[in-house]
């Protein structure tokens, strides 16, 4: 089902609009990737300066903007801003755009929108603190399934993939554990994965998995390789996926096809 949220507007202000749009909701999922892992509301109080505590005007807190007037620093004590505000606030509305560009104004878009506003927080809660919270996975599975029985990829596929997604990660996290007598996965990871493949289906979360995988070997390769890390070294696996599912998310459909054109 599409929609035109604004007949008559020329295609590069529907553009602008989304990309403002999707700025403005990236500073807010900079809110969420900060206060979840301490446990703090999301909403309240506003938005200040985690160095000095000054509460953060309306034309400091400008998407991107802001950061790029004030230099990476803050207004009044001069402390540094850390670049992964302004890259989450890029990245959130270059997910807008492109999810816009491939599905149109339609229901589908805005429930793929919502899935790539909950990866990119869940990217930075991994990132940073080896966090993948509660608060964004279980609800996901639930919101992915229950998206599923109107939109694609349908409730079978969403049941298959939020069972391979679960069921594989963490029968690979329980064969870990007894071989090596250490975790190697956490929980968050399994319930991550869940959530993409109820949102995806099963086709898709094994593209996610095969990416992540990928994308995971090359950079623990280069982690070794500049003396930075070693084979024990415990990787943010979730950011991986998070990596992996707005690729398949986005290509994954063709990809997946082509692939399994093969097996036919």
């Amino acid at each position: 089902m599409s929609f035109d949220f604004a007949p008559g507007w020329p295609a590069w202000f529907t553009l602008l609009t989304i990309t403002l749009f999707g700025l403005c909701i990236g500073s807010f999922l900079n809110v969420c990737a900060y206060r979840l892992p301490l446990g703090q509301s999301v909403v309240h109080p506003r938005s200040r300066c985690t160095t000095c505590g000054r509460t953060l005007t309306w034309f400091d807190n400008l998407p991107v903007v802001s950061w790029l007037v004030l230099a990476g620093r803050c207004r009044t004590c001069k402390a540094p801003v850390s670049w992964m505000y302004p890259a989450v606030e890029a990245v959130t509305a270059i997910v807008f755009v492109i999810t816009y560009l491939t599905y149109g104004l339609t229901l589908l878009s805005l429930v793929r929108v919502v899935f790539g506003c909950a990866l990119i927080v869940l990217f930075v809660t991994d990132l940073q603190h080896k966090i993948l919270p509660n608060a964004i996975t279980l609800p996901g599975i639930v919101v992915g399934f229950v998206c599923s029985f109107f939109l694609p990829p349908g409730w079978l596929s969403s049941l298959i993939g939020l069972a391979i997604g679960g069921g594989f990660l963490l029968a690979m996290a329980e064969a870990y554990y007894r071989f090596r007598g250490q975790e190697g996965l956490g929980m968050g990871d399994v319930k991550l994965l869940a959530m993409i493949g109820a949102f995806l289906g099963g086709k898709l979360v094994l593209l996610t998995l095969g990416v992540a995988s990928f994308t995971g070997s090359i950079a623990g390769g280069l982690l070794i390789a500049s003396g930075r890390g070693s084979m024990k070294y415990a990787l943010p696996f979730g950011t991986f996926l998070a990596i992996g599912a707005l690729f398949a998310a986005t290509w994954g459909d063709p990809i997946a096809d082509w692939y399994f054109r093969f097996y036919q």
